[in-house]
């Protein structure tokens, strides 16, 4: 890559590490549509040493990337533009892609870190475009065909649900808030890339069920799919240090916090940039059922930046 950037591939299907860039600096056009570039490639991207990067110039970065959306759809309380992913309120220890129970799923997602423990603590991402790729004819037929119901309220798709009264005191405030406002959306099992054209599946913990189908069958079919995106050849695990920031593709990745610290806080801030609606291979859109989330995100319809 020109400009100063050096690109370390992590793993065959996802993954690296861009080094030689100050992301606290004036970055130039062409620096910022090479990181895209990588993103798109990669799907997740990780930056190390970034010790001049604050709030603000967290922001400041991501706005060269597309339009930052509001912290959250629903958490409103805790920022307005930086979302802190707290360890005392919750954990994210299911695998998701963000925000997936609005229409205008996000395009990106810039994670850095404030506080971290003294050991565990990593996160995992999926290549959600793999793994459609490396299904079998039957089962890309199946997924092509396929629209799920995602929301905001918990369901069978986490590993780690639990009761509200098994909650500490913090999280459980934290869950009342995130389903404060009720989100339901249709979305296409398998959305078309909007950059790339590539497909991808769309699916992750926000499911509730695949239209059409009952509870039990949507949760075989959602097992199976969900173990082809996780499988570990398709992943990759990053041990976070302090300065670190990552990027990833959220229209092609599905992300879990591994929850390996014990009772040691974690704190990370999060910028999300606005995406667009996602369209299946026929080029039908995904519907809003409940919520209007125009509040939260514009619909961004993505712009290829000049490199």
């Amino acid at each position: 890559m020109g400009s100063g950037l050096r690109i370390v591939k992590l793993g065959a299907n996802i993954g690296a590490r861009i080094d030689g860039i100050d992301l606290s600096a004036d970055i130039d056009p062409v620096s910022v549509a090479q990181i895209n570039e990588a993103l798109l490639e990669h799907k997740v991207i990780f930056f190390r040493g970034q010790h001049g990067l604050d709030d603000d110039g967290h922001l400041a970065f991501a706005t060269k990337l597309g339009t930052p959306t509001g912290a959250h759809p629903t958490v409103t309380s805790r920022g307005a533009k930086l979302l802190p992913i707290d360890s005392r309120y919750n954990k994210a220890d299911a695998w998701h892609t963000d925000v997936t129970f609005v229409d205008r799923i996000p395009k990106a997602s810039l994670l850095r870190a404030i506080s971290l423990p003294e050991y565990g603590g990593t996160t995992t991402w999926a290549n959600t475009e793999t793994a459609y790729e490396l299904l079998p004819e039957p089962l890309r037929v199946l997924a092509d065909s396929l629209w799920a119901v995602h929301t905001n309220v918990y369901d069978y798709a986490s590993d780690v649900d639990r009761r509200p009264d098994e909650l500490a005191e913090t999280e459980r405030e934290y869950r009342e808030e995130f389903e404060s406002e009720y989100y339901e959306t249709e979305h296409p099992v398998v959305r078309v890339h909007p950059e790339t054209g590539k497909r991808v599946l769309l699916l992750g913990q926000f499911v509730k069920h695949f239209v059409g189908l009952s509870t039990s069958e949507s949760a075989t079919l959602f097992n199976l799919f969900q173990h082809r995106i996780t499988k570990l050849e398709n992943t990759i695990r990053w041990n976070w240090e302090l300065g670190d920031l990552a990027i990833w593709d959220n229209r092609a990745t599905q992300h879990y916090a591994v929850s390996d610290y014990d009772d040691q806080y974690r704190r990370l801030n999060r910028v999300t940039l606005a995406g667009d609606i996602p369209v299946d291979i026929h080029g039908r859109r995904s519907r809003a059922i409940v919520g209007d989330a125009s509040a939260y995100s514009e619909v961004v319809s993505p712009v290829r930046l000049a490199g």
